[in-house]
């Protein structure tokens, strides 16, 4: 995402060397959404995975609608957009499949099984491999997986978002044996440790207009970065690894998708995988990160979250 659009400038020839650096270093998920710019971020993973394509897992998502000049249109699950959304999607990709095709947003006006159903066609028409939903609640969940398998569950889980713990989203894809996609793993940047203040931050940066990066609640939040910070100083780690290996440390069901524009982040984080946490590591993050630890709402408007 952060590619193409909301975490400042871009560079395309950075952002494909990074890719391509993915690839080597044996990542395979790579996870885009036509939104994203809105659509050129699609346009530049497909040019990255020319000749490559057999690496990875491919997923991108729908319903998040946009026009052409990012005007947001709202959240679209209709039938009829599903499918003209998932052709767009194949053709900025240039691709004849898509391995994950996500419902980005749950539209509260069109029910979930017709949405899912019309997802189920895709699959059927071998244009798409697996369904995943994006911020869905637990009855959305269950009842999307009644209309057709749903392979995975993408909401935000970091150690400053632990939701999915308390809202039972967690337990109700365990119970159905749906994989969980961990998207901001680092809290949008902010468990790195690199923000300190929002001048940080370029001026077309969506953060500065995210509740968790104003005011009391950037200051609050500032306190629990120091206290990673200090678990990970004593570890020989960075921040950004520790969180990461948190993350990963929830269980094989669990993939944490941590965005980066630069190769040397993606090295960072691929180096977490090998790091691991013992039970009093863990007991002591709890301890200073405990959910709910976090100032500020994730978003400044959450009324499509969580649906």
């Amino acid at each position: 995402m952060g590619m193409s659009e909301f975490y400042g400038a871009g560079d395309e020839e950075e952002s494909i060397a990074t890719i391509h650096r993915a690839l080597d270093l044996g990542i395979t998920l790579l996870d885009t959404a036509d939104m994203y710019g809105p659509f050129t971020n699609e346009q530049l993973v497909g040019r990255a995975l020319a000749g490559r394509r057999a690496q990875v897992v491919l997923a991108t998502k729908f319903g998040n609608e946009r026009a052409p000049d990012g005007t947001r249109i709202g959240v679209n699950g209709r039938p009829e957009y599903v499918r003209s959304a998932c052709d767009a999607s194949l053709g900025r990709l240039g691709v004849d499949h898509i391995d994950l095709y996500y419902q980005h947003r749950v539209d509260p006006d069109t029910p979930i099984e017709e949405t899912v159903g019309a997802m189920a066609e895709l699959v059927a028409a071998g244009k798409v491999r697996h369904l995943g939903l994006s911020e869905a609640a637990p009855d959305t969940i269950r009842r999307a997986h009644a209309a057709h398998p749903i392979t995975a569950l993408q909401t935000e889980w970091s150690l400053w978002t632990r939701d999915p713990e308390t809202n039972g989203v967690l337990d109700t894809v365990r119970q159905l044996g749906i994989g969980f996609v961990a998207y901001s793993p680092l809290g949008r940047g902010f468990l790195t440790g690199a923000i300190q203040k929002p001048e940080d931050l370029a001026e077309d940066d969506f953060r500065r207009h995210n509740p968790r990066f104003q005011g009391a609640n950037f200051e609050r939040n500032l306190e629990l970065v120091e206290r990673v910070k200090g678990i990970a100083a004593a570890k020989g780690v960075a921040a950004s690894q520790l969180a990461l290996a948190w993350v990963l440390a929830q269980g094989d069901d669990v993939v944490p998708i941590p965005g980066t524009k630069r190769r040397r982040y993606l090295e960072q984080n691929v180096a977490a995988d090998g790091i691991v946490l013992s039970e009093d590591e863990l007991r002591r993050i709890d301890e200073v990160l405990p959910p709910g630890a976090s100032a500020g709402d994730r978003y400044g408007d959450m009324t499509p979250v969580y649906r």
